[in-house]
């Protein structure tokens, strides 16, 4: 497992804020309103000390009853306003956050989806689950609390110091003799904090892969009595996973006691150069205490500023890496706009090569014609490149040279989707979603009736063993299809392709995992879907393919044998060679 390396947002990274706010772009009437909320507060929290010390000094002292009751009417008003706005305010905020990532995590899904097989082969299922969970969570932050509250601390700081210096600039001076400190000390924090926070998100992703992986592939842990050990890697990982988090509430522990102190050093400095003020006649007893309420006001949002600036940088992080998965050349291009209701089937491929990586050719120069309605077999050893003719044809990778044709019109000229929906693929390794089998079998698609699944179930002998469940065609399968045998689930995987009514059939090592009887019943069920239907078939088991049309012997990536079965067996080859193999296996089973 590759582990994901630590990296670090800049704060002023205009080029992802800009992209960031693309996405607010659809509620950026709601943005502007919480940014107006924001203001509101910033504004109507500095004004309660201001109305306390006018109380004190104006009506308190003053002996004025009718003057106090009103400024006491007028506090609470403010309190109440503060309390609304606050509440649209908090409210807004995560409304607009909630569905701003909402949008991101559609966005991003639907671009995966369309990535071609080749970046799945490089890329750890476990980051892109962070990817599409993780960190879109935590742009979710930036919204709530991050940039809008940020905006709002900065500029109820301005308001609040504006209002010191216009009352006494020399207290205020005094009140904030200790703001340097407190700056270097939040500073110091930042910095700190930053690392750590980028520690804790690389730590979760790196958790994310080696659990998902390990869960995938239990069984082979299992089998192989490799728990300790791998039970060892985990803790290795999950102990740099708690290191990363301890970091980080060390240094919140240290951070906001030193803040209090500070704070609480600015309130004894008012106090004992207000104190000598008031008895000196030079300020009011109200000026004195708005200003320790000020003093408690500004030290606040300071505070929290280092937590919003965590946040955003941590936002510009994840945006970061959420806008390399959105830029990944890795899409295969749908630049067709060809669509076909039906097909002949004609299948050619010309002068075909392709490899995985760099020039490391998987196929070289491959040429075949596959007739509508004919039978196509590939036979070859591991690695020979049987799998990859499929892959190819459904477009899942993109050839490096040559020519595919269907119906005489490159595959390239046809929509995806269009081009895919008339090709059923029967896989060796059958995935089952923790879902029904009914849904196992059309994937949701509502197009599709339920007679129809039943009548495909029936042609392939799955019909009685799945009404024998609990549930029947609405049996839950579970994860990967666990509580069905491997010939259970391959049966599943040839009704759902058999549904579907495509016009090219391709079968990929579909009975090499099922018991006798199971094949007979699939290749009872092959004989009647082939029938009109132009078919690719991938098998060990020569005999499944002795009627083949053609038959093509592969070897590293090149076609060495191509005929009908008999012709092959003529010319004793690779082929005849391997028919002898297997059948003296049968012989000695």
């Amino acid at each position: 497992m590759e582990k994901e390396k630590t990296q670090s947002g800049k704060i002023m990274d205009i080029k992802i804020l800009k992209r960031l706010f693309v996405f607010a772009q659809p509620y950026k009437k709601h943005f502007w309103v919480l940014v107006l909320l924001t203001i509101l507060l910033a504004f109507a929290g500095p004004l309660r000390p201001k109305l306390v010390q006018l109380t004190i000094d104006n009506e308190l002292t003053q002996g004025d009853f009718p003057g106090l009751v009103n400024m006491i009417m007028l506090l609470v008003g403010l309190l109440f306003f503060q309390a609304i706005v606050q509440y649209f305010h908090t409210y807004l905020a995560g409304w607009l956050g909630q569905h701003i990532i909402k949008d991101i995590r559609i966005k991003l899904y639907r671009h995966i989806q369309g990535l071609r097989l080749k970046f799945f082969d490089n890329t750890p299922i476990g980051q892109l689950v962070t990817r599409n969970v993780s960190d879109i969570e935590t742009l979710s932050e930036v919204f709530t609390q991050g940039i809008a509250a940020m905006i709002g601390d900065i500029l109820m700081l301005l308001v609040i110091f504006g209002m010191m210096l216009y009352e006494n600039w020399k207290l205020a001076l005094v009140s904030l003799a200790l703001l340097p400190i407190l700056l270097f000390a939040t500073y110091v924090f930042k910095e700190k904090i930053k690392v750590s926070f980028n520690n804790v998100r690389t730590a979760v992703s790196n958790l994310n892969t080696f659990v998902q992986e390990h869960l995938t592939g239990m069984n082979i842990v299992q089998i192989f009595n490799a728990e300790k050990r791998e039970l060892s890697k985990f803790n290795e990982i999950n102990q740099e996973h708690r290191k990363a988090n301890i970091r980080s509430v060390l240094y919140y522990s240290v951070y906001f006691p030193i803040a209090e102190i500070i704070q609480a050093g600015g309130i004894g400095l008012i106090i004992w150069y207000g104190a000598g003020s008031v008895i000196r006649g030079e300020v009011g007893i109200g000026v004195l205490i708005a200003f320790i309420m000020y003093i408690q006001m500004f030290f606040r949002p300071i505070r929290m500023i280092a937590d919003r600036f965590n946040i955003l940088q941590m936002g510009i992080v994840s945006t970061n890496r959420i806008l390399k998965l959105l830029d990944s050349k890795e899409h295969i291009s749908d630049g067709g706009d060809f669509k076909t209701d039906t097909i002949k089937g004609d299948v050619v491929f010309d002068k075909v090569k392709f490899a995985y990586i760099n020039e490391d050719w998987v196929l070289r120069d491959i040429s075949f014609n596959v007739p509508s309605g004919n039978t196509l077999a590939l036979v070859g050893a591991t690695g020979a490149g049987k799998s990859s003719v499929i892959n190819l044809l459904s477009r899942f990778y993109e050839i490096n040279e040559g020519l595919i044709k269907l119906d005489g019109k490159s595959i390239r000229a046809y929509d995806l989707n269009n081009l895919r929906s008339h090709i059923g693929v029967v896989l060796q390794d059958v995935f089952l979603f923790s879902d029904t089998i009914y849904n196992n079998i059309t994937l949701r698609n509502a197009d599709i009736p339920k007679e129809k699944v039943i009548e495909a179930a029936e042609l392939v002998g799955a019909r009685e063993f799945i009404e024998q469940l609990p549930g029947g065609f609405d049996y839950n399968v579970m994860e990967r299809g666990a509580t069905l045998s491997v010939g259970q689930r391959q049966l599943i995987s040839f009704v759902r392709a058999l549904v579907y009514d495509p016009k090219i059939i391709v079968l990929d090592e579909a009975t090499s995992s099922v018991d006798t009887e199971t094949e007979e019943l699939i290749q009872n069920a092959i004989q009647k879907l082939m029938k009109g239907r132009t078919s690719i078939v991938i098998a060990h088991r020569l005999s499944t393919i002795q009627n083949a049309d053609q038959i093509l012997v592969l070897d590293k990536g090149e076609i060495v044998e191509r005929g009908n079965h008999s012709s092959l067996l003529e010319k004793d080859g690779f082929y005849a060679h391997l028919h002898r193999m297997q059948y003296k296996e049968l012989v000695i089973s």
